[in-house]
């Protein structure tokens, strides 16, 4: 008998062989080690058997085709590629490769530039065209299955591996073996395995249809707020959120020992101001999903496991969300993050959520308040904050997204003489991570003391809501915080008009309508629900009904229509402007560029080619080795690691250089 007969004979078993070997290799790459790998695979066996079953379900479609060696390579291939990119990119960020992530696709060289070196790139183009050649060749020269192909009894057999497998899923299900809810996608990739993970992040996203949902529906649960009262008239209070990345505190882990408090600050503000728990939708990253929640008043629990709204619905459709409600209202609407315009999307997701400003990193003036990890401290958002406010005349609504408190954290030493030390941790790594996490967490609380102080004199009315959006990522488990939940922050209303003092715990999608009650204001159409119905019966099916009809259903709560246009958000709240240019170097060519609104983002381009540019001050650049000549045209360009906005370009001939080598721009004159 001939081996390939032995193979044909055992093919299935050595299939179910080839899925598993092929799976731990899959999680070894993820995972960045085959002995972590190895205890994954033994602590949970039921999560791997499900995993290798969900890779041996995929490649019974080999059973259709007489190259069954080539197309079992394919598919191997397939599965191992799609590790290799997780393993990559969990190098250099904490979330893992998910479904929305596909969507980068068409950017995929601008991607492998951030996440490889160039001659990492050039080695991965050359390793898949001979990978191409070579599958190419064993297509034509390999092995073929010489025996009949049954399809009446091949395709039956495979529709019900395949439905078998839904089974076993719905049993895993319903067996709590896996979970179709993701609080912090990380761990849930860690927990379910890679294949189950990324496939259900695929296909299961955004809300599915409710059983009862129909026109009579929205309407049966609108006549449920009519019990509210109308909006108050007169003038309102401006509207400050600050998220505060990662905050929370941690005194509230058990096993630390904290030298000092870590957040004094905003501890008084708890006891003197409204406060409580905060209910937020992840743990240890999704600072975006907090952030939706809390503009939106949107839950994401109705959403699918590990979805981020930024990267799905909200890149096709406007969002009723604070800031359309409040514009009706008169409200000028700012975001402001300390970190590039493009983090998360937010630099074309916030025109769908109603903001008319948005001032990010780049848009900032300094470039040196920066932690050892090289995120922005959070102290710069106090001036950034007040330009909102002085940049209009009406009443802000402003959204400002903190990064400072941001991770990783390091396991070793990297302050030189910390503030507050930490011991506790079962590992000395651990009170590494600690120990710098806290640090970056008082220099925040410090930050919120200024941002109290400086508000305090301003001369209208403000509310000010602060919170952490999730808890940082440091592993913590329910046994290892006193109040015995990790999906939890804490937040403090501040006010500078006497609010009165009301402590409740409070979920992110229900903040924004909280606030707004507490000073009369009574609109939109998820806000007046939640105000209306919070803490009554059927109050979380009612909104899961409204949110799909809202997002992805017929509109019946606004008459069929999406009343919400996108607005034409501008980055920055000021023009940059190019005044003038000066020659303070004829030797090396260096030359002074004059203007308004500078930022250490700015760069020059001369005829779209950059050019390396030094910040001198917010109204100077300077730039070294290149002669003008006669109709250059000449930019001063926004740029950063993602995006670039053109601030202004002018043409410049022979004239404009004698014209301005006397009254302004003092360039010489040419003969």
């Amino acid at each position: 008998m001939k081996w390939h007969n032995v193979f044909n004979r055992i093919s299935l078993l050595l299939h179910v062989l080839g899925s598993a070997a092929g799976y731990f290799l899959i999680e070894a790459i993820s995972r960045h080690s085959f002995l972590k790998a190895w205890e994954y695979m033994t602590e949970r066996p039921l999560v791997f058997a499900y995993n290798t079953a969900l890779i041996f379900t995929t490649s019974l479609v080999v059973y259709l085709f007489r190259r069954r060696c080539f197309w079992r390579i394919v598919v191997a291939i397939f599965w191992l590629i799609l590790g290799i990119i997780n393993g990559v990119l969990l190098t250099t960020r904490v979330t893992p490769f998910t479904g929305p992530d596909l969507h980068l696709i068409t950017d995929a060289l601008k991607l492998a530039n951030r996440y490889l070196p160039f001659a990492g790139v050039v080695a991965v183009c050359i390793l898949a065209g001979v990978l191409a050649v070579l599958l190419l060749i064993f297509f034509i020269k390999g092995p073929k299955y010489r025996g009949n192909l049954k399809y009446r009894y091949n395709i039956p057999l495979v529709l019900a591996g395949i439905l078998i497998f839904a089974g076993v899923t719905q049993l895993a299900l319903e067996k709590r073996v896996l979970s179709n809810y993701f609080g912090n996608i990380a761990f849930a990739y860690e927990d379910y395995g890679y294949p189950y993970c990324l496939a259900t992040t695929i296909f299961n996203t955004g809300i599915s249809c409710p059983r009862d949902y129909s026109e009579k529906e929205i309407e049966r649960i609108e006549k449920t707020e009519e019990n509210l009262p109308e909006t108050k008239e007169g003038d309102y209070p401006n509207i400050i959120f600050l998220q505060l990345e990662s905050f929370f505190d941690p005194t509230l882990v058990n096993y630390l020992d904290i030298s000092e408090d870590p957040i004094p600050n905003f501890r008084k503000l708890m006891k003197e101001y409204s406060c409580g728990y905060y209910k937020v939708p992840s743990v240890g990253a999704g600072t975006a999903n907090t952030e939706f929640e809390s503009i939106t008043g949107m839950s994401m629990h109705y959403f699918g496991p590990g979805e981020y709204p930024y990267k799905s619905i909200l890149k096709e459709t406007t969002c009723e969300s604070a800031p359309y409600v409040l514009k009706k209202l008169g409200y000028s609407t700012h975001a402001i993050h300390n970190h590039e315009a493009n983090f998360y999307a937010r630099r074309s997701i916030f025109p769908n959520l109603g903001f008319d400003t948005f001032t990010s990193e780049e848009y900032m003036p300094e470039e040196d308040q920066k932690n050892e990890l090289g995120w922005v401290k959070d102290s710069i958002l106090t001036d950034e904050i007040m330009k909102c406010l002085e940049s209009t005349e009406e009443q802000d609504y402003i959204y400002t997204i903190s990064v400072q408190g941001h991770g990783a954290y390091p396991e070793e030493p990297l302050l030189e003489d910390p503030k507050i030390t930490v011991s506790g941790s079962p590992t000395e790594e651990g009170n590494y991570q600690w120990e710098y996490y806290v640090n970056q967490i008082h220099e925040m609380d410090n930050f919120i003391q200024e941002l109290v102080d400086t508000l305090s004199e301003y001369p209208e009315d403000v509310v000010l809501v602060m919170y952490g959006d999730h808890l940082p990522t440091m592993g913590l488990t329910v046994e290892d915080v006193d109040n015995k939940y990790l999906f939890q922050t804490q937040y403090v209303i501040w006010d500078n008009f006497g609010l009165k003092k009301i402590d409740d715990n409070l979920a992110a999608y229900q903040i924004a309508a909280e606030v707004m009650d507490r000073i009369g204001i009574h609109e939109g159409t998820i806000f007046r629900y939640h105000q209306a119905r919070r803490n009554t019966r059927n109050y979380q099916v009612d909104l899961e009904t409204l949110q799909y009809d809202i997002l992805y259903g017929e509109k019946y709560a606004y008459d069929g229509e999406n009343p919400f246009a996108r607005t034409s958000m501008r980055l920055g709240l000021y023009d940059i402007t190019l005044d003038s240019m000066e020659l303070v170097s004829e030797m090396d060519h260096t030359y002074y560029i004059r203007g308004t609104n500078f930022t250490p983002s700015c760069e020059v381009q001369i005829n779209k080619e950059w050019y390396d540019t030094v910040y001198i001050n917010e109204n100077t650049l300077m730039i070294t080795g290149l002669e003008l000549n006669d109709f250059d045209r000449i930019s001063v360009v926004m740029r950063s690691n993602s995006s670039t906005r053109k601030a202004l370009s002018k043409s410049y001939d022979r004239s404009c250089y004698a014209l301005y080598q006397v009254n302004k721009w003092k360039l010489p004159a040419k003969e």
